[in-house]
């Protein structure tokens, strides 16, 4: 085993029926970095990210987090190892802004205990730090998409977790929104040595906050490393079949991509 991998994944596939989502896929994930996972639709992005949080269970293969393997953790253990954003968040019951993120520390409460007053402290500093402490009392069926999306971030965020995984969890937000969001994550991963594995569709975010990129095509990975090594010009023609520029810009200070119109 390799010690400095959080994530050992190891020849695993998955299938819907008889269509592959996951294609013999191996692939290491060391702690504190941001991955960015990007490719087509249907590539295989969220069925990956979905059984990295065991939401879904490999038809082959094995996933090992930490030295175990990820089927051996309790729903709680590894609630306080692994929060996810998802791509989809639904709810049709009432509930406030505040008793959503406050979801978040359900791992850490006793059964039939109240919040403690440490948990309701982090919640109001996540809310804070969200800028969506405004409209706490808000009902979350009241809100916009991209609203929901900050509540569901904030949910992840006060769950404190070693690892952040996101599916595409910024795609309704505006750009302002995003770039704090996403800032952020990255922040800490910096400062609270957090591991991110997001799902992204903007090439340019991924490039601006990501440590390294995963491309991936038809459930497998095509290409791996750090940013300044695969993120070029043939990677993308080979994944997305779309000709592109890739050159490094001072205002931003990070690799941007530019694509021609067909």
């Amino acid at each position: 085993m390799d010690r400095k991998s959080l994530f050992e994944i190891r020849h695993i596939s998955f299938c819907y029926e008889k269509n592959i989502a996951i294609d013999d896929l191996s692939l290491d994930i060391e702690p504190c970095k941001f991955y960015g996972i990007v490719g087509p639709n249907g590539c295989g992005k969220t069925t990956l990210l979905d059984l990295l949080v065991r939401n879904k269970t490999p038809g082959s293969g094995t996933i090992r987090y930490s030295g175990r393997e990820l089927r051996e953790y309790n729903r709680r253990d590894l609630a306080r190892e692994i929060a996810l954003v998802p791509q989809d968040f639904y709810i049709n019951f009432p509930f406030t802004v505040r008793e959503i993120v406050l979801m978040g520390r359900h791992p850490y409460i006793p059964r039939f205990a109240p919040p403690s007053a440490k948990d309701m402290s982090i919640v109001d500093e996540i809310m804070e730090s969200m800028e969506i402490d405004r409209f706490k009392e808000k009902y979350v069926t009241e809100l916009s998409g991209g609203e929901k999306q900050r509540v569901v971030f904030a949910r992840a965020f006060a769950q404190d977790t070693p690892v952040l995984v996101l599916d595409e969890g910024t795609s309704n937000m505006d750009i302002q929104h995003t770039l704090h969001t996403l800032d952020m994550a990255a922040e800490s991963v910096r400062l609270k040595k957090r591991t991110v594995i997001a799902a992204l569709h903007n090439l340019n975010l991924a490039a601006a906050f990501c440590d390294n990129v995963i491309f991936m095509k038809e459930g497998k990975i095509i290409s791996e490393g750090r940013v300044d090594d695969v993120l070029n010009e043939q990677n993308i023609k080979d994944v997305f079949h779309v000709d592109s520029r890739v050159y490094f810009d001072q205002y931003s200070n990070s690799k941007q991509v530019v694509f021609r119109r067909i």
